[in-house]
């Protein structure tokens, strides 16, 4: 059965989704549109002071970019997610930090904008939970090239639309997904604009 034949959940845009994804189950997250950007989170059900770390995850693995077969580490070194599926071209970034209303002051924004930061604390709230903090999320189809000097980018993500990964827990956890509501820098497009994306659990 085809991704399009389930029945999807919608995170919209802008906005973040929290989902219970029980130990053997799996979460798959589509790219509807394919320029969409989406801060994950993973948290132990039953304690979310453990949760997925992206630095811990590049120490591991020894690599910045996720890879099929490979686990996702938390901050207790322990395998929470697995990524088992992936249709994109597979770059997805684990260096940079979830944005926040600072990020977007220093982008010269002068009111209030949406933010994953926010995104995920109100997504964990709406399903009666606090989220402890904001660990560095795994953002998925965010295409941050490198160069050999340490120096990054902003480019637009290199999925198309329908792409997909397909993430296996080892244990009962939450993943929180964010819509990035990023529209002032092209990680979203080249058209800077925030759209929703789709996901299902089995």
């Amino acid at each position: 059965m085809k991704a399009s034949d389930k029945a999807l959940e919608t995170v919209p845009a802008r906005k973040g989704k929290a989902a219970y994804v029980k130990a053997g189950e799996a979460i798959t997250i589509i790219n509807t549109h394919g320029t969409q950007v989406v801060d994950t989170w993973c948290f132990m059900t039953d304690n979310l002071a453990e949760f997925m770390s992206m630095e811990h995850q590049r120490s591991v693995t020894q690599s910045v970019f996720p890879a099929i077969g490979v686990p996702l580490y938390s901050n207790y070194r322990r395998p929470l997610l697995t990524l088992e599926k992936d249709t994109s071209p597979g770059r997805h970034d684990t260096i940079l930090a979830a944005c926040d209303i600072y990020r977007y002051q220093m982008l010269g924004c002068k009111d209030y904008h949406d933010n994953c930061t926010d995104n995920l604390a109100a997504a964990m709230t709406k399903i009666g939970l606090i989220v402890p903090e904001t660990p560095s999320p795994l953002n998925l189809w965010m295409n941050i090239p490198f160069t050999l000097d340490g120096a990054t980018d902003f480019c637009p993500p290199l999925s198309k639309p329908g792409d997909y990964v397909c993430l296996r827990a080892h244990h009962d956890v939450v993943v929180v997904m964010s819509t990035c509501p990023q529209d002032m820098v092209p990680i979203n497009g080249e058209e800077m604009i925030v759209r929703e994306v789709h996901y299902y659990v089995e």
